[in-house]
């Protein structure tokens, strides 16, 4: 995906950050902003316009994405004097209480969710029942992923194949069926990124998706410093399992680009 008009530099008030160092240190400490720069990979670019920051990051999670952080004057100012320079497939992401303030002088609407991360590793196991094979990470698997993803959970938006999508990691039964998944997908050298949960139907309520995330979860906390998922906002059972496992929640929002 490419942005139309001038290259870099200063636009109608928005000064673009051309350095990755710059982005990076814009970013701060702040895990959303340093997801979205994506460790500043080709095609990532940034802007401010006084205190408003905006990270834009083609292709991440299946989507055009631009973060937005700042006092939300200064944010919408920014966010119109780039959109004429963005195509309709970006989509604004950002605390709901900001993304709640864009509404009205954006014309955006706003659909909101759960971040929540860690710069820990994961609270430890209080134990685990008797049957339960490792979890590793898979190898040639793709095949199985699938299956267990069209089972339970067709809406997934980490699959086998797609673009930022890593590796997976599994849990089997004692028979060596695949029934609980999870993906390394879309991290980047600041923030692992978790993706892709699911538990075949007939092995719910058994630990199975807590086991598997806790894997996930402290490899990428190890590699990365820190690790992070979305949820849904009426997903109370994932929820728990993640506020388990240490995970701090933070109300996002999401909205289509509206110029």
């Amino acid at each position: 995906m490419t942005f139309t008009g001038a290259a870099a530099g200063q636009t109608g008030g928005a000064t673009e950050l051309t350095r990755p160092a710059d982005v990076l240190a814009a970013c701060g400490s702040d895990a959303l902003l340093l997801w979205a720069a994506q460790g500043v990979r080709a095609g990532v670019r940034a802007w401010t316009w006084g205190r408003a920051l905006a990270v834009a990051c083609p292709d991440l999670n299946r989507r055009d994405r631009m973060a937005v952080r700042g006092p939300a004057p200064q944010v919408a100012s920014l966010v119109r004097s780039l959109a004429p320079r963005l195509g309709p497939s970006w989509r604004l992401l950002g605390e709901r209480p900001l993304m709640d303030e864009l509404a009205g002088p954006l014309g955006v609407e706003p659909v909101g969710f759960e971040w929540m991360d860690t710069d820990r590793p994961p609270l430890p196991a209080s134990g685990e029942k008797a049957g339960d094979g490792p979890v590793r990470w898979l190898g040639d698997a793709d095949g199985e992923v699938t299956a267990l993803l069209d089972e339970a959970s067709p809406s997934a938006w980490a699959r086998p194949g797609v673009a930022g999508v890593r590796r997976w990691a599994g849990l089997r039964d004692e028979r060596g069926r695949l029934i609980a998944t999870a993906a390394d997908a879309w991290s980047c050298p600041q923030v692992g990124f978790v993706a892709g949960v699911a538990t075949a139907p007939a092995h719910r309520s058994r630990g199975h998706a807590e086991r598997v995330c806790r894997f996930v979860l402290e490899e990428l906390a190890a590699g990365c410093g820190r690790a992070a998922l979305m949820v849904d906002s009426d997903n109370p059972v994932a929820i728990g399992i993640y506020e388990r496992l240490g995970l701090r929640r933070r109300p996002v929002a999401a909205s289509a680009l509206i110029a």
